[in-house]
C-alpha cells in the first residue's frame, strides 16, 4: 500500500465520522496517537474533549442541549499500565475491563458489535498501544455490519509490529458523507506521520478536517523509550 500524505487524506472527506490516527513519528522516538469526533447534527456538535485521569472523556458543551447521551458520552482513551487505548465508543471500557483480566484485545472485542444506529450501524472502531522499554507495536480494529445486515457483524483485526519511523495506519468510520452513511472499507489507511512535536501534528490534523463538521481532537505522543507523554486537546466548542 502506497503511503498517502496525512493532511491530504484528511481533506479529501467532508465526513470521515469519528477517526483514529496511529503510528512512529519521523525521528523514531515517538508513538503518536490521535482520536478526532465529527458531527451532523446538533446533538453530535455539541460536545468537547476533556481530560479524564490519563485518558479523556466526552462532554455536553452545552446540557440544555443534549438529547440523547447514549452513543456520545463515552471515554474515548483509557490507560492500562505500559497500553494506551483508543476507541470511538464506551468499547474503550470493554478493552480496559477484559485485558484486566487477561483477555486480549481480540477476546475483549468479541463481546462487541457495530452500534444499534439505523441504518447507519457505524462501526466500532478500536486501537491499541504497547510503547515502552524501546518497544512498540499497535493494533486496529474495525466492527462492522455486514452490507447493513443488523443480524451479521464483520470482525477485523489489523496488527503492527516493528513500525517504520514517519509512518502510521488511519481507519475512519464512514467513507464519506451520504445518507445512509457509507461504512469504511478495506485495510487501515498508510500514512506519513511527519513530525514529533504534539502541537505540530494536532495542528495538521485539525486544519485539515472539515470545517462545519469538525468537532474535537486529541493527540499524544508517548516517549517509546520512557512511556513519558504530551497530550493535546482541540475543541471546536469554546
Amino acid at each position: 500500500m502506497k503511503r498517502a500524505d496525512l493532511a491530504q487524506e484528511l481533506s479529501s472527506s467532508t465526513y470521515p465520522g469519528r477517526g483514529i490516527i496511529i503510528g512512529r513519528s519521523e525521528d523514531g522516538s515517538k508513538a503518536v496517537a490521535a482520536y478526532f469526533i465529527m458531527g451532523r447534527s446538533v446533538n453530535s456538535r455539541n460536545r468537547i474533549f476533556v481530560e479524564d485521569g490519563e485518558g479523556i472523556r466526552t462532554q455536553a458543551f452545552d446540557p440544555s442541549k443534549m438529547e440523547d447521551s447514549s452513543l456520545i458520552i463515552y471515554a474515548p482513551v483509557r490507560v492500562l499500565g505500559n497500553k494506551t487505548i483508543v476507541t470511538n465508543g464506551d468499547q474503550t471500557d470493554t478493552i480496559y475491563e477484559g485485558m484486566d483480566r487477561q483477555l486480549t484485545f481480540e477476546q475483549a472485542l468479541r463481546t462487541r458489535e457495530f452500534e444499534p444506529d439505523a441504518p447507519n450501524f457505524t462501526p466500532r472502531i478500536s486501537g491499541i498501544i504497547h510503547a515502552v522499554d524501546g518497544t512498540f507495536n499497535y493494533a486496529l480494529s474495525i466492527l462492522k455490519s455486514d452490507e447493513a445486515d443488523r443480524s451479521s457483524c464483520n470482525r477485523y483485526t489489523f496488527a503492527y509490529n516493528d513500525v517504520a519511523a514517519g509512518e502510521g495506519r488511519y481507519i475512519h468510520t464512514y467513507i464519506d458523507d451520504g445518507d445512509p452513511l457509507p461504512s469504511f472499507e478495506g485495510e487501515p489507511t498508510r500514512v506519513s506521520i511527519p513530525d514529533s512535536d504534539v502541537g505540530e501534528i494536532a495542528d495538521l490534523i485539525w486544519k485539515n478536517l472539515n470545517e462545519d463538521n469538525k468537532v474535537s481532537l486529541f493527540v499524544r505522543t508517548i516517549d517509546i523509550a520512557s512511556g513519558r507523554y504530551e497530550t493535546r486537546i482541540i475543541n471546536k466548542n469554546k
